[in-house]
């Protein structure tokens, strides 16, 4: 008796020794879930407000431009609405997978709830993984709605040629402003800190990326500059899901090495920050 009795002790964690062996799957899909359902309170102004806005520039471009509005890519010409409308999409995207993410944490900073993601048995993968879920979550349902809205308006154009490069491209680009989202939030303090990222950094990156021109039609120099923007690769590999072919100099296969390989870095620093505490358990 005493024998078993020492050797159901000597199975025993230590305190403070995690006894989740692998993967912590019911508190992971509850943080994922209440992520979701945190931004789907309030749908109208988190994924249709985006759809709107994003449907209105798509119309306001091609009524400045006319019918007669083209744009040449990759040697082929097609109609300007055509052409903008995969930028659209994405961009959307991005900025709502970047406004998740960015808001979890921060608030929690800010409201002194910090603690509700911290004590929870979750491992600092888990945690990334739910609050890089629910902000790409969100980024989809926004794309959805606005390639909905784009559908009613051009009709069959906006019907995918290529559908594993829009997937590839909308899943990464979302994920990589997700990560980025987390790294503000670590960082900031206040909520002027992720406004000034998103219009001192993701804004620029967006418009100047090929969103309303193509990369082809810069002069050399500006092609060298536009490579070296990340967001460049991501719409332009989605927009080649929707049209065949791809603007710039980058080949489909290049634009989505890049672009896992962003995700890659930034996936890791996001990790060792969040397990560090930097910021967050101070």
């Amino acid at each position: 008796m005493t024998e078993q009795h020492a050797s159901s002790n000597s199975q025993l964690s230590a305190p403070g020794v995690a006894v989740i062996r692998n993967i912590n799957w019911g508190g992971l899909s509850t943080l994922y879930v209440k992520e979701v359902r945190r931004f789907f309170k309030v749908q109208l102004q988190t994924i249709w407000a985006p759809a709107m806005s994003q449907l209105l520039l798509l119309v306001v471009f091609t009524t400045a431009l006319g019918a007669r509005g083209e744009v040449s890519v990759g040697g082929v010409s097609v109609p300007f609405g055509t052409f903008v409308a995969p930028g659209l999409i994405v961009m959307g995207m991005l900025n709502n997978a970047f406004a998740n993410a960015s808001f979890s944490l921060l608030v929690g900073k800010i409201q002194g709830t910090i603690v509700d993601y911290l004590m929870p048995p979750l491992s600092t993968g888990e945690l990334l993984a739910a609050l890089c879920g629910g902000a790409v979550t969100r980024a989809f349902c926004v794309g959805g709605a606005v390639w909905l809205a784009m559908l009613a308006f051009l009709g069959t154009a906006m019907i995918p040629q290529h559908l594993l490069a829009v997937l590839w491209f909308g899943f990464f680009g979302s994920l990589m402003l997700a990560f980025l989202g987390v790294l503000t939030s670590i960082w900031g303090e206040k909520f002027d800190h992720a406004a000034a990222i998103t219009n001192f950094v993701i804004a620029p990156l967006t418009l100047l990326s090929g969103t309303f021109y193509s990369v082809d039609r810069l002069a050399p120099a500006f092609q060298t500059v536009s490579h070296f923007n990340p967001f460049f690769y991501v719409i332009s590999g989605f927009r080649y899901g929707f049209l065949g072919v791809s603007d710039g100099y980058a080949s489909i296969w290049t634009a989505g090495t890049v672009v896992l390989a962003i995700n890659v870095v930034l996936g890791i620093a996001c990790y060792f920050l969040l397990r560090s505490g930097w910021k967050i358990k101070n």
